[in-house]
């Protein structure tokens, strides 16, 4: 068969020429596929597709099917097979790292950059006219975009080799090895200053890099700079695994204090804050009633009614082009509303959630153990949906069981005919009636990121709910944390007393290490499945006593109160009992298990063929 191609294709071959003769404009034809280099570096437009183009590295942002959420104590994957336990349960390694998706793999990374470095290079001799600056503007956003894609590597593998120039063929050698953490930083952080510089002032579409993305790139790399995990000294003290490693400076800072990093990290992020045309409601000086706050925190998580001024640098989505970015509700809805339950929050976040007073939740109180879900942060609501939370209509073949549109994830009697009681599966259980193949193992699903519009409910409807890679609260964040570990917590507590004013809580009075405690579960709680724990837990290092606990959920029993009779179940606690139990998941489905080398992935067996000057990450 592929003979008999050639002897096609050489015949029509012969013929086009015998047509043709010693036509030189035919030889020289341009193929309708492609543009070269040399028109794409000449003209404005091609150009600017080019920088368009690397903007393809963001991927989905967040909004994966597979979520980053789930390799941290903030969810569970519910489908097996997908390599998200290697990482989980401590088994990674080089040959067999575990599920590493497009915007965090090492190759396709440098890919992106590669692209960038091409188009830095042209576009520092341009040959188009600098109409609107657009020379600035496009150098500006490719040196955001190899500022995020170098952030992206070394947050995921420490130091890496830097590279800023695009090579050519025939270079007499391509290996390089991996520069210092502190080399690293230093160069993320010049490109965000030098992006920040080129863009300011500009008004730039929404989705493209401008000034304030820069410099909350800035803010965030250079937190991380300050923690723990990057200061060499303290990751030894805290890992054996890092005091045996020979080459420290890939990994943290082995020069400076902590101190004058912190500093560096507060400056960048006050640069964030003083940009007056972000942040939503930061003006408060008292907490907002409970349904406000929720309102508040869903105004954020959707992008929409005020909230999108939080939001500094997003991915968005448009029904024209479908993508798995607006099919957040069927990856992560419950299987009652026929959706695949695919990334579902365990307890031990959901327990993390404070109480309304700013208390902590217990299950040894009584009385919050027996109404668990009631009197919680009113982020909560906005976040996470609960036995007996209201949701969207069900859909038509569904709505006869469920007519008050209620999450149902336990197990409850009803009355059966001749008044005989029957336990029955909750319409979103792993046993429901709806479907009982898709189902939350952890009794819990996921709200935030999913449109509450009635209309898109099923399987075939897209939603519009933009990626936030940057927010101004993270920056505020950023900043309350650089001046706790400096000591000035009065003006921490204020900057985080406002993002608390705006959900509806009270304000943290603690300080010292009380106040670095309170701060860190708040951010835990106000960027849940922002894609912030994996990197938090690890950069300050407690990801043993919180990402390696098993992940559990919660098993719900609702049993008729004395004389009651119930043909259709409802959640109501005047008709039943509820008892609520946390449990663990079952080891054959996930078992959780920490090991120091993870905090860095490995770098992949067939890279260090390909270079035999890298070395490799602790541990493997």
């Amino acid at each position: 068969m592929l003979r008999k191609f050639k002897t096609i294709t050489l015949a029509v071959g012969i013929a086009a020429f015998s047509v043709t003769g010693c036509n030189d404009d035919f030889v020289n034809t341009q193929p309708l596929d492609q543009v070269s280099g040399e028109a794409v570096w000449s003209d404005a437009a091609l150009t600017e597709a080019f920088v368009t183009g690397i903007y393809a590295g963001l991927g989905q942002g967040g909004l994966n099917e597979e979520q980053l959420s789930s390799f941290t104590d903030e969810a569970i994957f519910t489908h097996p097979g997908r390599g998200i336990t290697n990482i989980t349960e401590g088994r990674s390694n080089p040959a067999d790292p575990g599920l590493i998706n497009e915007t965090r793999e090492w190759n396709n990374m440098y890919l992106r950059i590669r692209a960038t470095n091409l188009a830095l290079a042209n576009l520092a001799q341009p040959k188009f006219a600098n109409t609107n600056k657009i020379v600035e503007r496009l150098t500006g956003e490719a040196k955001f975009l190899r500022a995020y894609y170098y952030h992206q590597l070394v947050r995921y593998y420490g130091g890496v080799p830097l590279i800023d120039r695009p090579y050519e063929l025939g270079e007499a050698d391509y290996a390089v090895t991996r520069n210092t953490m502190e080399e690293c930083i230093n160069f993320i952080v010049k490109d965000c200053n030098d992006a920040a510089a080129l863009l300011k002032g500009m008004s730039m579409a929404k989705g493209r890099a401008n000034e304030v993305a820069a410099l909350a790139l800035k803010s965030r790399i250079l937190t991380y700079a300050a923690s723990d995990l990057y200061d060499a000294a303290t990751a030894k003290a805290k890992s054996s695994v890092h005091a045996a490693y020979a080459k420290p400076e890939l990994l943290g800072y082995t020069t400076g204090t902590r101190a004058e990093r912190w500093n560096k990290a507060k400056e960048a992020s006050k640069a964030v804050l003083d940009q007056t045309s972000y942040g939503f409601m930061f003006n408060l000086t008292a907490p907002v009633a409970k349904e406000e706050g929720t309102t508040n925190y869903n105004s954020i998580a959707l992008s929409r009614n005020g909230g999108e001024r939080d939001v500094l640098f997003s991915r968005s989505f448009i029904n024209d082009k479908q993508e798995a970015g607006g099919q957040v509700g069927l990856h992560n809805g419950p299987n009652g509303y026929h959706n695949w339950a695919g990334n579902t929050p365990v307890s031990l976040l959901v327990d993390d959630y404070e109480m309304m007073d700013g208390s902590k939740f217990s299950w040894s109180d009584p009385a919050k153990a027996a109404n668990p879900y009631a009197n919680r942060d009113p982020r909560f609501y906005a976040t996470i949906l609960y036995d007996g939370a209201p949701w969207k209509p069900r859909t038509a073949d569904v709505a006869a069981k469920d007519p008050v549109n209620q999450i149902q994830t336990g197990s409850y009697e009803v009355t059966g005919a001749g008044g005989a009681k029957t336990v029955i599966a909750g319409l979103d259980t792993r046993k429901s009636s709806v479907e009982d193949w898709n189902g939350s193992y952890t009794g819990y699903y996921q709200r935030k990121f999913t449109d509450p519009n009635p209309a898109i409910v099923d399987q075939n409807t897209y939603q519009q709910i933009p990626w936030p890679f940057f927010r101004y609260t993270e920056a505020a964040l950023n900043y309350a944390e650089a001046c706790i570990e400096l000591g000035q917590d009065a003006e921490a507590k204020l900057w985080l007393n406002r993002i608390r004013f705006r959900a509806g809580m009270p304000a943290i009075t603690e300080t010292g290490a009380a106040l670095r405690e309170r701060y860190r579960n708040e951010r835990r709680v106000e960027l849940a499945f922002e894609e912030h724990r994996y990197h938090d837990a690890r950069r300050w290092m407690i990801a043993p006593t919180t990402l390696g606990r098993k992940a559990n959920g919660i098993t719900i029993t609702g049993t008729l109160k004395p004389g009651k009779t119930v043909t259709l179940y409802k959640y109501d606690p005047t008709s039943y009992d509820y008892t609520y139990k946390v449990t663990e998941i079952d080891p054959g489905k996930e078992n959780r298990n920490w090991a120091d080398k993870q905090y860095y992935l490995p770098i992949h067996r067939d890279e260090m063929n390909r270079n035999n000057k890298l070395v490799q990450n602790p541990g493997y």
